[in-house]
């Protein structure tokens, strides 16, 4: 049953992620690189202090682009409410709450730690893995 899939097999354990101070111009080339559509920002102490999406970063260039500035730090423009998730649940669990939150990723939380994410092609690979036998 999908429902015994422990989702910690399936989370990217080092994915990209940034911190405030991250020059947003170097957090889209990252992200352009990597071709992933948002990351995970973090504190020296690896605690999440939010996320950052492509969405976030278009909106960062088309304020700058109206003020005639440009530019700016990660911390300027993520979002800070950040749902987390813990790294033992099942695999459905996450499904419905990527689903429910209308999210790409779900940062995993350890202790008060970042230890990986979860995304949705990371579930559904998961999810192909199984069928197949």
């Amino acid at each position: 049953m999908l429902k015994d899939i422990k989702a910690e097999h399936h989370m990217t354990k080092n994915p990209v992620t940034f911190t405030a101070e991250t020059d947003i111009f170097d957090a889209i080339n990252a992200m352009t690189e990597n071709k992933i559509s948002g990351a995970t920002v973090i504190d020296d102490e690896n605690r999440i202090v939010g996320v950052i999406s492509e969405v976030d970063c278009l909106k960062a260039i088309l304020n700058g682009s109206y003020y005639g500035q440009v530019g700016g730090k990660v911390g300027q423009f993520m979002s800070e409410e950040v749902e987390t998730a813990d790294k033992n649940l099942d695999i459905l669990k996450v499904a419905e709450m990527l689903i429910k939150g209308n999210r790409r990723r779900l940062p995993v939380v350890e202790n008060g730690k970042f230890v990986g994410q979860y995304s949705i092609r990371s579930i559904l690979t998961a999810v192909n893995e199984f069928n197949r036998g």
